[in-house]
C-alpha cells in the first residue's frame, strides 16, 4: 500500500491544480519539483530531467514541424483563403439541405489537412456555415454539432499536431502514423456524413441557383478550392511518399500558404506578421506544456507511478482486449476534464509498454501494434474536444456562434457525434486493418 501512496498523491494533486485552473505546464513541473524532494529520490534526479528536456524536446527536431504546420494554419484562415474554399464548396454542394450540410464536412476536411488547428477551424465555419445551415431548415443543435465535429477533425487527420506528438511518444515513424490515420479519418467522414444526410431528410430543397451557368459555376468552384486541395495533397503526399519529412514537409506548407493568398492576391504583410506572432503563443504554449510533461513523466515513473497503473491494470485480469477497454475508459473519460495535450503526454507513457507487451490476437506486433494503439488513442482524444463541460471545441463554437445557439442547444448536438465516434471507435478495434492495411 505505502508504494501507491506517493503516486496517487502526486497525481491528485497534479488533477486538482489543473482543475482550480493553474497554468497546466507550471503545475506538471511544480509538482515533479515537489515531489522529488517529498520522496526518497536523490536531488541528482533533478539532473536526469534536465538531461531529458534536452535530448527528447530542445533538440528534437520532429517537433519543429509544429509551429510550421501551426502557421500554415493561421495564415490560409486569417487571409481568407479557408473562407473562399469554404463558400465554393457551399456553392457546388448547396443545392439542398443534405448538399449543405456535406459542404460543411468537405471544408472542414480541407481545413483539416491543410492546418491542424481546431479553433480556426471551429471558428470559421460557425460564423459562415452556422447562418447557412439554419436557413435551409437544420434546427439549431444539429448544425452546432456537426460544426464541432467537422471542426475536430484537424486534430485527426494529417498532418496533424496531435499525431506528430502521439508519434513522438510512442517512438514510430509520424508518416505511418498520418497513414494510419486516413481511414479512419474517412470512416468517421462517412459515418457524420450518413447522420447529416438522414437530418436533413425532409426538409426543403434550396431554391437559390448560381449564376452563370453550370460550366461557369464549375470553373468558379475550381479556382476557390482547387488551390487548397493541391497544397494539401502536396504537403501530406510528400510526407506519405517518403519524399519529405514532416518537418520539411511543415516548411513546404508554410512557404505553399503563403504562395496561395499572392495567387488569390490576399498577401499582406500585416497578415503575416500576425500568423507569425499567433504561431508563437500557441507554440509556446505547447512546448512549455512538452516540458513540464516530461519533468512530470520522470518523477512520477520515479515514485512508482508506472508500476501503480500496470499493477492496476492487472486487476482485471488478464485479458488484453480488457486491458485495452479499460485504457480507453480511463483516456475518454479524463477527456472531460483535460486537454489531449495533458493526456497524450502524461498517459500514453506509461500505457504504450503495457499496450506493446500483449497480443491481441489480430496479427499485430512491434510497431504495427503500437501505430494501431495510437490511432485508437487519437480518435479517443478527439471526444475530448467534443464531451462537455470542458470540450475545448465547445467553447470555440459558444464564443463564434454568439446568440444565434445556446449552450444546452450545443451540448445537445454533439451528443450524436459523440456517439458516433465511439462507434468508430470500436469499429477500428475489431477491424485494425482500417489502420495497418496501408502500413
Amino acid at each position: 500500500m505505502s508504494d501507491t501512496v506517493l503516486p496517487l498523491a502526486m497525481a491528485a494533486l497534479t488533477l486538482a491544480g489543473i482543475l482550480a485552473g493553474y497554468r497546466v505546464a507550471f503545475v506538471l513541473a511544480g509538482s515533479a519539483a515537489l515531489f522529488i524532494l517529498v520522496s526518497d529520490l536523490p536531488i541528482a534526479f533533478f539532473n536526469l530531467i534536465v538531461s531529458r528536456i534536452y535530448a527528447n524536446v530542445l533538440t528534437n527536431w520532429l517537433l519543429v514541424a509544429i509551429p510550421m504546420f501551426i502557421f500554415m494554419g493561421l495564415i490560409l484562415e486569417k487571409s481568407g483563403v479557408a473562407e473562399r474554399a469554404l463558400k465554393g464548396a457551399q456553392r457546388a454542394l448547396g443545392g439542398s439541405a443534405a448538399g449543405m450540410g456535406i459542404a460543411v464536412l468537405v471544408i472542414g476536411v480541407l481545413l483539416a489537412a491543410s492546418s491542424g488547428v481546431v479553433g480556426a477551424s471551429v471558428v470559421l465555419l460557425a460564423l459562415l456555415a452556422l447562418p447557412r445551415m439554419t436557413e435551409v431548415g437544420y434546427d439549431r443543435p444539429t448544425a452546432a454539432g456537426l460544426i464541432a465535429a467537422s471542426g475536430t477533425l484537424a486534430i485527426l487527420i494529417p498532418p496533424s499536431v496531435m499525431l506528430i506528438i502521439l508519434g513522438d511518444q510512442l517512438q514510430t515513424p509520424v508518416p505511418d502514423m498520418f497513414t494510419g490515420a486516413i481511414g479512419p479519418g474517412l470512416l468517421l467522414v462517412l459515418l457524420y456524413g450518413l447522420y447529416v444526410a438522414w437530418k436533413a431528410r425532409g426538409l426543403p430543397r434550396s431554391t437559390a441557383t448560381g449564376t452563370g451557368g453550370l460550366l461557369s459555376g464549375l470553373v468558379r468552384t475550381l479556382v476557390d478550392v482547387a488551390p487548397l486541395l493541391i497544397l494539401v495533397l502536396s504537403v501530406l503526399g510528400s510526407i506519405i511518399a517518403g519524399l519529405a519529412t514532416p518537418t520539411e514537409a511543415s516548411g513546404l506548407g508554410a512557404l505553399g500558404a503563403i504562395l496561395v493568398t499572392v495567387l488569390y492576391r490576399r498577401f499582406d504583410a500585416a497578415v503575416i506578421l500576425e500568423a507569425a506572432r499567433d504561431t508563437v503563443l500557441a507554440t509556446s504554449m505547447v512546448m512549455m506544456v512538452v516540458v513540464g510533461a516530461t519533468c512530470f513523466s520522470a518523477v512520477f515513473k520515479g515514485v512508482g507511478g508506472d508500476a501503480m497503473i500496470r499493477d492496476g491494470l492487472g486487476l482485471f485480469g488478464e485479458s488484453p482486449w480488457v486491458v485495452l477497454l479499460v485504457v480507453m475508459a480511463a483516456i475518454f473519460v479524463l477527456g472531460f476534464v483535460l486537454d489531449w495535450l495533458e493526456i497524450t503526454l502524461i498517459l500514453i507513457p506509461i500505457f504504450a509498454p503495457v499496450i506493446a507487451g500483449l497480443d491481441f490476437g489480430n496479427g499485430l506486433t512491434g510497431q504495427p501494434l503500437l501505430i494501431w494503439f495510437g490511432i485508437l488513442v487519437a480518435v479517443n482524444l478527439q471526444t475530448s474536444f467534443l464531451t462537455p463541460p470542458f470540450g475545448f471545441a465547445l467553447f470555440y463554437l459558444r464564443g463564434a456562434a454568439g446568440d444565434r445557439v445556446a449552450t444546452a442547444e450545443i451540448y445537445r448536438g454533439v451528443i450524436p457525434f459523440i456517439a458516433l465516434q465511439l462507434l468508430a471507435l470500436g469499429l477500428l478495434m475489431a477491424f485494425p486493418g482500417l489502420i495497418t492495411g496501408p502500413l
